[in-house]
């Protein structure tokens, strides 16, 4: 079974990418553009990790991040914060708000790698 991985961001470029590599590593990538749209396939395809871009339209990470922690519950998702926000602010305020891991972008896809495997592990931990 592969794990579904939900990629948010606006850049097309970002998502190919990203899209490509997590295909070559054996995960089944699922894209989203905007933050709406992020809302709309968490509900249909139950994503095990959320890749997500904090400027975007629509809906922001902030507003995203919000929005999975308030209302679905129903089980443990782990959310990457991936921004170009380097801000210490930014930062604090994504954790505050349960963000699990923040990445600054440009990030090395082994970062981006390892920080999914890491959140796959703690799966089991976290039911």
């Amino acid at each position: 079974m592969a794990y579904k991985i939900l990629v948010v961001d606006d850049d097309k470029d970002i998502i190919e990418v990203l899209k490509n590599r997590l295909t070559r590593e054996g995960y089944e990538p699922v894209v989203a553009y905007d933050g709406q749209e992020a809302l709309e396939k968490l509900t249909e395809t139950n994503p095990d990790v959320i890749l997500l871009d904090l400027m975007m339209p629509k809906l922001n990470g902030f507003e995203v991040l919000k929005e999975i922690r308030e209302k679905h519950k129903d089980k443990w998702r782990p959310v990457m914060i991936m921004s170009a926000q380097d801000e210490l602010a930014s930062l604090e305020k994504c954790y505050n708000m349960e963000a699990d891991h923040y990445l600054t972008k440009p990030c090395e896809m082994e970062k981006v790698l390892r920080g999914i495997r890491t959140m796959i592990s703690l799966i089991p931990a976290r039911i």
